[in-house]
């Protein structure tokens, strides 16, 4: 592999979970997202203003968001037009841990799409034939950096699609339309897992995704903090099904979602059926909440919910943390594969499905302190691109593949993770021991030659 140079910040990131909060104060306004059993009509419109104020409605599913006092949600739960209603939920990733480690990278590591068999390690040396070419990803995140022009080439972003819901820093249950606000993102979050999906340019070099050819769509629904509401979330998705119906209908359209939080939200849940029934697969990440149980949307059985695994291979013994940028030596062999002690576990009622690379996993981004350059991020939140590209390579395949057919697909060649622990080098020079159960793996590794060959 060719050399680079590269100063490397790690992060140790929980991008893909959200903590639970007690209930809120009686005179508290809070947002409420409402499911009708009915039509959204101008008389049930009126009905609801009565409690508080109407801030957005999606007839398509039947569900409206209203700003009122906690203490009706009871109220309009009783209503006889309402199917159910619940607080806006909370959805956000945010990093728990920051270290600054420079030293030189002997190469740019590529072992999370080795690992996955889209490449082997080095440069421009693929594995599968597919590249996404014909299939459109809409990346519900924070958007992309002004500078996004630098990292990805312009035609695999589509910018006449790409545009943004309430992602500027709304409180809950606030929805609006801001479509030029997707490409001034502060955060830098949807930059980073972009790059996963279709690669990135590392200073001018070409850096390989897993669907390199795909087609982006940026969707802001997370603001500069990285954190969104499920109404926003909700309305984002719908906004990909109408394209998927609309001037996308010739062509299959994926859905990554690296974000959650633990609340169930029935509009976000309506929204992804919605969105299904039109033709989109949808992805997300499982959640970095640990033993906690998984985040949702990711939770909900309809998605392809991704976790976390790591490679034994990450860091070599020294002081300096070295990144060992060598060949994933058999990516077939589950031994040398461990699920992150962040990953969600799966809990009884939730769904997850497979796992994917999302220790540690370099790409652009943006520390607060406004630095943009390349650094490795851990979470789910980086787990889930890499299966939403399989995913699209899958489609590329099958233009017809509907979520049913590519979740079983995922499960039914993924590389079984037995429960186990194994001792690892940290970024810090030091040696840790993980150990995961039958409840943090899902079906395994997702590996793209596999789902490939069983792509009909």
């Amino acid at each position: 592999m060719k050399r680079i140079l590269l100063t490397i910040v790690l992060l140790a990131t929980t991008l893909a979970i959200a903590l639970p909060t007690s209930a809120a104060p009686p005179n508290r306004m809070i947002g409420i997202n409402v499911l009708l059993n009915t039509d959204v009509t101008d008389q049930i419109l009126a009905d609801l203003s009565k409690y508080g104020r109407v801030t957005d409605a999606i007839p398509q599913l039947n569900a409206v968001t209203i700003r009122a006092k906690a203490s009706l949600l009871p109220s309009i739960q009783d209503l006889p037009y309402v199917a159910a209603a619940n607080p806006d939920a909370e959805r956000y990733g945010a990093p728990i841990d920051t270290v600054l480690v420079e030293n030189f990278a002997n190469g740019l590591s590529t072992w999370n799409l080795d690992a996955i068999n889209v490449t082997d390690f080095g440069f421009n040396n693929r594995q599968v034939t597919y590249d996404g070419t014909g299939v459109y990803v809409a990346v519900l995140d924070t958007g992309l950096l002004d500078s996004w022009r630098q990292y990805f080439p312009e035609e695999r972003i589509a910018t006449e699609y790409a545009t943004c819901f309430g992602g500027g820093g709304g409180d809950m249950g606030f929805v609006s339309t801001q479509p030029n606000k997707w490409e001034h993102d502060q955060n830098s979050h949807g930059t980073h897992v972009t790059s996963t999906i279709i690669g990135y340019s590392l200073r001018g070099t070409p850096i390989n995704g897993v669907a390199p050819k795909a087609t982006v769509i940026p969707v802001k629904v997370l603001n500069q903090n990285g954190s969104g509401w499920s109404s926003v979330i909700a309305k984002g998705i719908t906004y990909v099904a109408d394209l998927k119906a609309g001037p996308l209908a010739d062509y299959p359209v994926v859905i990554n979602m690296s974000l959650g939080g633990p609340a169930l939200d029935a509009v976000e849940e309506v929204a992804i059926d919605y969105a299904i029934s039109k033709g989109v697969i949808i992805v997300a990440s499982a959640g970095n909440a640990g033993t906690a149980g998984m985040g949702y949307p990711g939770a909900y059985a309809p998605v392809i919910s991704v976790a976390a695994c790591g490679w034994v291979g990450e860091w070599c013994q020294g002081s300096q943390g070295w990144w060992y940028a060598l060949n994933v030596a058999d990516p077939t062999n589950p031994d040398h594969f461990y699920i992150t002690e962040f990953s969600s576990r799966q809990k009884a009622g939730q769904d997850l499905d497979v796992a994917a690379p999302g220790s540690w996993v370099v790409g652009p981004y943006q520390l607060q302190s406004g630095k943009i350059s390349y650094y490795f991020l851990g979470g789910t939140s980086m787990a889930a691109p890499h299966v939403t590209g399989i995913v699209a390579l899958m489609a590329q395949k099958n233009p017809a593949l509907t979520a049913a057919q590519a979740e079983a697909i995922l499960e039914g060649s993924a590389i079984y993770l037995a429960p186990g622990s194994r001792t690892v080098y940290t970024p810090y020079g030091t040696t840790t021991t993980i150990s995961w159960g039958a409840d943090a793996t899902g079906a395994g590794l997702a590996t793209a030659d596999a789902a490939l060959a069983a792509t009909p």
